[in-house]
């Protein structure tokens, strides 16, 4: 039998038969790694421990410290998911079951929807199969075996998944748990060595989904759960998802009055009157802070001719998510995206270098056919407007442009108190422009980001077609990661426009495209904020600032005074003027969450004061309505440095 060289990461080599499994060398190492082996990288491949090893390789074996591990476990979760549902609902169908960022879930067609105590008993099985320590095994079955077996069982999901990824293939992979009655799955795995090395998992809810995604296809029953290498970390994680619950900005949303939706408008917001004030304060901020950067506010069309698209190249691959109009003869699209008309825009006038950048902002909404399954609250919808930003810049213009705009993605997120980090996408494969270029643009973020004192991790390959980018995510008040700003070069939209500029050479040149949000979409970083704050907004963002409680009827008018003159300071005040308890209506103000409340009685009409009560801190003292407007302008201007507060 041949021989060959395996390599390890520490630069040493072992020799071992050709066709040894990658266990053998885990073996070979040490019996503690052996029993520690999840899985193996072979020459950059994740595959499993019995992947049979032909030629020489360079592996890394992976355990629970790998990078690779937590997809691992929560995939194979998947797959003991599915082999509980199918033992427990023999009559069932199985979709598709992916690790996600979160845990996993799979889909499944079902004769009706799953309860609560069909999850327990669920759950339970699975934790039965755990305890068997069952192998997960992979079999490499004849194309036209796989799918007469999976079609005499009444699985034609599995069918069309097989018919649709193994084209040309005359081999298949399936998994099995144990053996191919208990439970087998169409998969490319790869897989943990058995399900006792799963013991961290927990079952978390159901939702409806559909085939694909599309609303048109098959209608099914999606279970979702989570897993983690330790009981620990889900213990944190469960902890998490609780304290989630309470923050969940659709429940908030209702209860403090801000935004509700109806079925007749999927997808779209129906913005409440405290709910548009936030909105509106958003957006105002964002002009605040972006009209000083030199930036000019503009609105372009929300229609445009289905030409435009094919020119920007969004028609070929992004058509299905457009809102399609017939008019005249003519196909036009409700448009998802500003890039597009802003080239037209910036393209109507002749430019010259000396007026380079030009900064483009708009806000206008925008609407996304998004699939009805996916729609989540404020955090996926069909319609949205951004604080969306297009710079047109020259070339030798890249580091210093991207700075401005890294210095003011990090004077954003520090005045909603929001902790930030940033990634580096670089040239993918299918990259457009020349490599010279793209090598020169990723300098010029790097140096961006290390004058801007940003410390930053590379995503490699993982840029967009046309540039490469920058994308910060912010961690929320439980510690939930959300990506929101983004920077992105183009060269390629500027080509698709001819876009140009008079150089100082007085010939015509090609300027480069940033694409920028900072917030992103407001409706998501809303809904964001919300479950940051709980819904305790900060006094700048509060939809309403105070609210002033008169005692009795006697003191509706000084409290009326009160109210008009804190307006009249530019503060959001209301009047409770119903007949209730003073502490009843503490109570409700607590409940809405605002931030101060201005008790006024005998004392305070006699003395021309008010006894402030904060949100979370109670009595403050009698105040005078000079000093608390003052206090409350300080305290805005102060916007994320005043402690986030529940």
């Amino acid at each position: 039998m041949s021989q060959i060289t395996v390599t390890l990461p520490d630069g040493s080599q072992r020799t071992l038969p050709s066709g040894s499994p990658v266990r053998d060398v885990a073996e070979g190492i040490s019996p503690r790694l052996a029993e520690a082996a999840l899985a193996a990288v072979v020459d950059g491949r994740l595959v499993d421990l019995t992947y049979p090893l032909q030629q020489n390789a360079s592996i890394r074996i992976v355990t629970d410290k790998s990078a690779e591990a937590l997809a691992l476990l929560r995939h194979s979760t998947a797959h003991l998911l599915a082999a509980a549902v199918t033992n427990l609902f023999p009559t069932v169908q199985c979709g598709i079951g992916p690790a996600t960022d979160e845990g996993f879930f799979y889909d499944f067609v079902v004769p009706r929807p799953f309860v609560p105590e069909d999850l327990d008993a669920i759950e339970r099985k699975m934790r039965e199969l755990a305890a068997q320590d069952l192998v997960y095994e992979r079999q490499m079955w004849p194309r036209d075996d796989a799918q007469a077996f999976f079609a005499n069982r009444g699985e034609p999901l599995k069918v069309q998944l097989i018919d649709e990824k193994t084209q040309g293939q005359k081999e298949v992979s399936c998994y099995t748990i144990k053996d191919k009655e208990t439970f087998i799955d169409f998969c490319v795995g790869p897989h943990v060595p058995s399900t006792g090395k799963l013991k961290a998992f927990k079952l978390l809810n159901t939702s409806n989904a559909y085939w694909k995604g599309d609303a048109r296809n098959q209608p099914m029953q999606r279970v979702y759960g989570t897993a983690f290498l330790s009981e620990k970390d889900l213990k944190t994680h469960l902890t998490q998802l609780e304290e989630a619950k309470k923050r969940d900005h659709r429940k908030l949303g209702r209860e403090l009055g801000l935004f509700t939706f109806h079925h007749w408008s999927p997808g779209a917001a129906f913005w409440m009157a405290k709910g548009t004030t936030l909105y509106n304060t958003l957006a105002d901020y964002t002009r605040e802070v972006l009209f000083p950067a030199g930036y000019v506010e503009v609105k372009t069309p929300l229609i445009y001719n289905k030409a435009l698209w094919e020119q920007s190249r969004h028609w070929s691959h992004y058509r299905k998510n457009m809102f399609l109009i017939e008019s005249e003869g003519e196909t036009l699209s409700v448009k998802p995206m500003n890039c597009p008309g802003h080239f037209l825009l910036y393209a109507s006038t002749v430019h010259s270098y000396k007026e380079l950048p030009i900064r483009f902002h708009e806000q206008t909404p925008l609407h996304r056919n998004e699939a009805s399954g996916v729609l989540s609250g404020l955090t996926r919808v069909r319609q949205f407007a951004q604080d969306d930003a297009h710079c047109f810049i020259t070339p030798e213009q890249i580091g210093d442009e991207v700075e401005r705009l890294i210095r003011l993605v990090q004077r954003v997120y520090e005045d909603f108190g929001l902790p930030y980090t940033a990634k580096l996408s670089t040239m993918p494969d299918d990259h457009l422009g020349e490599v010279a270029t793209w090598q020169h643009a990723e300098a010029q973020l790097k140096a961006a980001l290390d004058r801007a004192g940003m410390s930053y991790d590379i995503n490699e390959k993982d840029g967009a077609f046309y540039g490469p980018k920058i994308d910060f995510d912010v961690t929320d008040a439980i510690g939930r990661k959300w990506q929101c700003a983004t920077i992105q070069l183009d060269y390629q939209q500027p080509e698709n426009f001819d876009l140009k500029y008079i150089g100082a050479d007085n010939a015509e040149h090609r300027p480069v495209v940033i694409h920028r949000a900072i917030v992103g979409s407001f409706e998501r970083f809303i809904a964001i904020l919300i479950e940051h704050y709980a819904g305790a907004f900060p006094l700048w963002l509060a939809p309403v600032q105070a609210m002033v409680l008169p005692i009795a009827d006697r003191h509706l008018q000084y409290a009326g005074f009160v109210r008009d003159q804190l307006q009249a300071a530019g503060l959001r005040v209301e009047l409770d003027e119903r007949q209730e308890k003073i502490n009843f209506k503490i109570r409700e103000a607590q409940l809405q969450k605002i931030p101060y409340m201005l008790v006024v009685g005998d004392r305070e009409v006699e003395q021309s004061t008010v006894s402030v009560r904060e949100r979370t801190g109670g009595d403050k003292g009698a105040s005078s309505i000079d000093a608390f407007i003052a206090a409350a302008h300080d305290e805005i201007a102060r916007k994320g440095q005043v402690p986030v507060t529940t």
